[in-house]
């Protein structure tokens, strides 16, 4: 059992650890922090911390170095969230309040969250399994180019431009459009993704075309969205930061590409995003060996991965979150996560 004062000797190891990427010996301790005993009742405390395998010594220094248990004791008890300042909750307003839709809103809050952390930042896109259609749009752009654009309820908004295989002497018709746009609209407008997906299926069939022409952009028009909407029904994540690895690719006992190759599979990080508990109001933090069964090899089980979630409009809820190396400033880093998935709830919530 760790005493009160060895609780407090690991809360320091790791925060000086954290700063330095040094060992941190008992005479350190002693110098830098007033707990008003000698070096050797500190040495006598390690020990203890060493005994339960929250601290260990990575070669034959005197100093030690937290371990992935001793980070969760860290986390769980000892982790005091800084606020942050007034000028980075300002420039987090600042700079997500000028987003013009979602994608851009999740580009946004990755970058930015990267810059707070100086760690790989991760933003899930809203769930789409259960969003549902909230508008179809079809502009002219040409007498044979069109754009389609689906507007779900989630606030996503997904554009394509088709070129269509048109005759030379004949070209969209407005009338055309307007009743294509109108049946879309009518026919899909609230069905969730999955059931949008089976009506465009045979949606073309159901349109009796007045000439060949008007035949040409149903079909075209019908196939297009399909393929927009079943990109929406699968899980994405928008990345910031990779290069932030680099720097800390000493923190990493061997190469740091295997975890490279984990987050640009995506599979893995949304597999694990989706096992980690979804908290709006506080964080979530997977350390190092709990991360060892996701992807081959366990890529991520010398990272930690700190995640918070946040509420789209419509509802639904998804992660952001951010992925470095097990020594990370965890105080600083949750309470950037916290305070931007917060503002991120109420920007998606504002644009319902």
């Amino acid at each position: 059992m760790v005493s009160d004062r060895g609780l407090e000797v690991l809360r320091v190891i790791v925060q000086d650890y954290v700063a330095s990427r040094e060992p941190v010996g008992s005479k350190t301790i002693v110098e830098r922090h007033s707990f008003g005993v000698s070096a050797a009742t500190i040495r006598n405390d390690m020990a203890q911390l060493e005994e339960e395998e929250l601290i260990a010594a990575p070669h034959t220094s005197s100093g030690r170095v937290p371990t992935d248990k001793g980070y969760r004791v860290f986390v769980d008890q000892l982790t005091e969230l800084r606020p942050l300042t007034p000028g980075q909750r300002t420039a987090i307003e600042t700079f997500l309040g000028q987003a013009v839709d979602l994608d851009d809103v999740l580009s946004r809050t990755t970058r930015l969250l990267s810059q707070l952390t100086n760690q790989v930042a991760l933003a899930q896109y809203p769930s789409f399994g259960s969003a549902r259609v909230r508008h179809i749009e079809i502009v002219a752009l040409g007498p044979t180019r069109l754009m389609t654009v689906l507007i779900t309820d989630t606030g996503r908004v997904d554009q394509r431009l088709l070129e269509l295989q048109l005759g030379s002497d004949t070209s969209l018709r407005d009338d055309t459009l307007a009743e294509l746009r109108r049946r879309l609209n009518a026919e899909l407008g609230g069905l969730a993704l999955a059931d949008a997906t089976i009506e465009l299926q045979g949606f073309a069939a159901t349109f009796p075309p007045s000439d060949q022409a008007h035949a040409v952009v149903v079909a075209a028009v019908a196939a297009c969205l399909g393929e927009q909407v079943a990109a929406n029904r699968q899980d994405r994540l928008v990345m910031s930061g990779a290069a932030n690895l680099a720097r800390t690719e000493s923190d990493f006992s061997g190469s740091i590409f295997p975890v490279l190759e984990a987050i640009e599979e995506q599979v893995t990080l949304i597999k694990l995003f989706g096992e980690m508990e979804i908290d709006p109001d506080g964080v979530s933090v997977s350390i190092g060996r709990e991360n060892q069964g996701f992807g081959p090899g366990g890529q991520l089980s010398e990272t930690s991965v700190l995640a918070s979630g946040y509420t789209a409009s419509g509802g639904s809820m998804a992660r952001l979150g951010v992925l470095g190396p097990t020594r990370m400033d965890y105080s600083n880093n949750m309470a950037a996560v916290r305070a931007v998935a917060r503002y991120l709830t109420r920007l998606l919530g504002e644009e319902q």
